[in-house]
């Protein structure tokens, strides 16, 4: 052989692409699937942790509340408490003008009307009509109380107000907030 072609080589293979690290591309995917997953857990945390700002998450507080009260209180008492919390919550979600003034069969037929979730208001809700004026000697069913407690958790988180007014008012909340520093008010 001569010296020319002992330096020529003979054809190797490409070596082979390494897995790790990743392309730039991929780690700007990475990052937006990890703001998606945080977006999406933090949302749930704020939704069912009982956070929620505003009467949603104060609603679900007191509703947890009252189902912890109806295993060692007497169920006519929360009941009681449970028909001025629904009367608040409608008022906090339709507005005192649309809910303030229903009772008796109306105001069934009117839960009946704004409930997403389906529940029969009108069948199974007198207990929220019969329950704040009842003599301590009525008997009221536990299981009762507590179907009336779920299906009102159910109403609350229903994915929209009765009104169609958004769920989150920031804006509108900020806006009626400088307006009273100011020293006059603005009904949203």
């Amino acid at each position: 052989m001569d010296a020319t072609t002992a330096i020529l080589r003979d054809i190797h293979d490409l070596d082979s692409v390494p897995w790790w690290p990743p392309a730039p591309g991929w780690w700007v995917v990475f990052g937006l699937v990890a703001l998606l997953l945080l977006a999406a857990g933090l949302r749930y945390w704020i939704r069912y942790s009982g956070i929620m700002p505003g009467w949603r998450g104060d609603a679900r507080r007191q509703l947890r509340a009252l189902q912890k009260a109806l295993r060692q209180e007497q169920p006519r008492d929360v009941a009681g408490r449970l028909s001025t919390l629904m009367r608040r919550i409608a008022m906090a979600r339709s507005g005192r003008r649309e809910a303030a003034g229903l009772s008796g069969d109306n105001w069934l037929n009117w839960l009946e009307e704004n409930d997403s979730t389906g529940f029969s208001w009108t069948k199974r809700g007198h207990m929220l009509l019969e329950a704040p004026y009842m003599p301590p000697a009525r008997a009221v069913e536990r299981k009762e109380v507590a179907r009336l407690v779920v299906a009102a958790k159910r109403w609350v988180d229903s994915a929209t107000p009765a009104s169609g007014k958004p769920l989150f008012r920031w804006p509108e909340i900020i806006r009626q907030q400088v307006a009273d520093l100011r020293g006059r008010r603005t009904h949203v």
